[in-house]
């Protein structure tokens, strides 16, 4: 076992990639392997990818698989299971080259044409299994070919066109986009002098002028996250970077990473969408603090092999989530009325939400390794029995501000600082017992125990109509006194209206029998021809009447009688649009609260 291990420290690893047919979305890869351990010889392709909790089958594009020895002649090479081959014999010294496919580019997958390689490190490369921890070299080859530049967090290698990697997790955490790209970058200091740089590269249609605009805003974005901690971390290598790709053929996505962050964007181009754009670059990199140095135990290490289950998902992503707006608010980047229309969306995906009246957040945070871009084919009853993490712990978020505000004199920053400082700097990873226990050495263990035995372990859901007041804004019903089915999405169907998902549990469409799928015909005599007949004929009624509803489902004609809802919806506004006079006290709250901090 010694001898292995001490074998294993002298291996190497390097990879070669080439793009001779880049039109067709083709990569060529080497992988050449010194000094390997002796005995049968294992690689395989991941199924995981970092800042994702579901698998993905990233193996199903890789092809034509084949192994040499170090003289160039073919050796013998099986594939034992749909991602893993095996080499049973070998000199230590071998080659191992694929194909692989990508025409996807987005935050998790390979996207390759003529324009960009955009990569994602497990949608990309095999990996040695045993090798974990070594050093890994790269080579990106036709560069010239295609006029592209290399951007990525990997560190540069001896040539201009090679990086390299300390191991196979930052390798795997450490994503590449080879294209024309315009870039920015300034200069960052923290307190103590710590100079850092932050790069901004930008793959799309736009001029050079836009881009260094665009770079402006996420300069100003950065500014005003960093002030919510008082510091950037301390990136490897002195510097971190934003790999932009907008295009509208894009999958679309934001993805983190350790010292940088993909944003990958569906418009046309950057002008024009800027501060569309910012949203995925302020969640995304408030990340670089927030479960990439601030990281739940339960995700370390990185599994490559399976999907990575983790209770602590409210609060990497859904306090992430909270403060992706919050920080374009102060920042500048939007109104009052933008940010009162992010709450409106928050509280009616959460208060509205089946699933979070009857789960916990630490449920959703688990149920990710089959939400979280989870490929399926069989339907599921997700809008009855998940609600998104993601909106679950920015709405917990929302309340612990707030609360911590108005009882404390204290602030969700100030929280978010103390974790920092226990978990993130140290990087020491957490559990739950932390988050509270740093909860409660800032309030008191009364507190700090009641909030998350409430609405973190359990299902109660904080006075949100009350806690915003505070702030002089109104939480209250949309749409008073409006007759509602409930939330319906109706699609056209050829003169038919049909249910395009399930219905609602509680509401009155779910209690008629209504089910996805089902064509919608009548209420009482009025027949129903496109989904904006149900808008118009429901207007003739009041909550609490009752109607009959007519529905084929399967073939079948059925009718129900039902009892009409209130319009369950609500909003957000500010008191003074609501005609209700602020006061200078909640005047103040709202400024501490939303106003920029990066003055202080």
């Amino acid at each position: 076992m010694f001898s292995l291990a001490a074998l294993a420290q002298t291996s190497t690893i390097k990879y070669s990639v080439s793009f001779p047919n880049a039109v067709h979305h083709e990569a060529n890869i080497a992988l050449n392997i010194s000094k390997a351990p002796a005995g049968p010889l294992r690689v395989r392709v991941s199924r995981s990818s970092p800042g994702r909790y579901a698998t993905h089958e990233f193996g199903k594009n890789i092809y034509d698989v084949h192994a040499f020895d170090k003289t160039g002649k073919m050796i013998e090479i099986n594939q034992v299971m749909g991602d893993v081959y095996e080499i049973p014999k070998h000199n230590g010294d071998l080659k191992i080259t694929y194909t692989v496919f990508g025409n996807w580019t987005d935050g998790t997958y390979l996207g390759i044409d003529e324009t960009h390689a955009h990569m994602n490190m497990p949608a990309t490369f095999m990996w040695v299994k045993g090798l974990e921890h070594q050093p890994i070299e790269i080579t990106f080859n036709d560069l010239n070919k295609y006029g592209w530049k290399i951007a990525t967090q990997l560190k540069p290698g001896s040539d201009q066109n090679v990086f390299t990697a300390p191991n196979l997790q930052y390798f795997m955490d450490s994503p590449v986009e080879l294209s024309a790209c315009k870039q920015v970058s300034w200069t960052d200091e923290n307190p103590g002098g710590l100079k850092q740089t932050i790069k901004f590269s930008v793959h799309s249609d736009d001029s050079q002028l836009v881009v260094d605009n665009y770079g402006k805003m996420a300069q100003g974005t950065v500014a005003e996250a960093k002030a919510v901690f008082g510091e950037l971390p301390r990136f490897d290598y002195g510097s971190y970077i934003f790999l932009n790709d907008v295009h509208p053929e894009n999958g679309g996505d934001g993805m983190e990473h350790r010292n940088s962050t993909v944003i990958v964007e569906r418009t046309p181009k950057v002008e024009g969408f800027e501060n569309d754009l910012l949203s995925t670059i302020s969640h995304e990199f408030f990340h670089a603090w927030n479960v990439e140095r601030i990281r739940p135990r339960s995700l370390e290490p990185f599994n490559f092999e399976q999907a990575n289950m983790s209770e602590a998902l409210w609060f990497a992503e859904g306090f992430t989530q909270y403060y992706g707006e919050l920080i374009l608010k102060r920042a500048g980047y939007r109104t009052l009325t933008d940010y009162c229309n992010t709450l409106t969306r928050l509280v009616n995906s959460v208060l509205n939400s089946p699933g979070a009246k009857s789960y916990s957040a630490i449920r959703m945070s688990r149920h990710a390794v089959f939400t979280d871009a989870g490929i399926s084919v069989d339907q599921n009853n997700n809008v009855n029995s998940i609600t998104s993490y993601y909106q679950y712990g920015a709405i917990i978020a929302l309340a612990l501000d707030l609360r911590l505000r108005s009882e404390f004199n204290l602030t969700l920053d100030d929280y978010m600082r103390a974790v920092w400082k226990a978990h993130g700097k140290t990087e020491k990873p957490y559990t739950l017992p932390d988050l509270q226990k740093i909860l409660s050495t800032l309030t008191n263990n009364t507190f700090a125990g009641k909030f998350f035995q409430q609405y973190i372990y359990g299902t109660e859901k904080n006075n949100y109509e009350k806690l915003l007041s505070y702030a002089g804004l109104v939480l209250r019903k949309a749409a008073p006194g409006k007759a509602s089915l409930g939330v319906l999405r109706l699609l056209p169907a050829n003169g038919n209206v049909r249910v395009a998902a399930n219905t609602i549990k509680g509401s009155p469409a779910y209690q008629a029998g209504l089910d996805n799928g089902d064509y919608l015909k009548k209420i009482n005599e009025d027949e129903l021809k496109s989904p904006d007949d149900l808008t118009t004929l429901l207007t003739k009624y009041k909550p609490g009447e009752e109607v009959t509803l007519t529905f084929v489902h399967r073939g079948i004609v059925k009718n129900s009688k039902i009892v009409l809802q209130e319009d369950t919806l609500l909003e957000v506004i500010p008191s003074e649009v609501a005609g209700t006079k602020i006061n200078s006290e909640m005047q103040s709250f709202r400024d501490k609260w939303l106003s920029s901090r990066v003055q202080e």
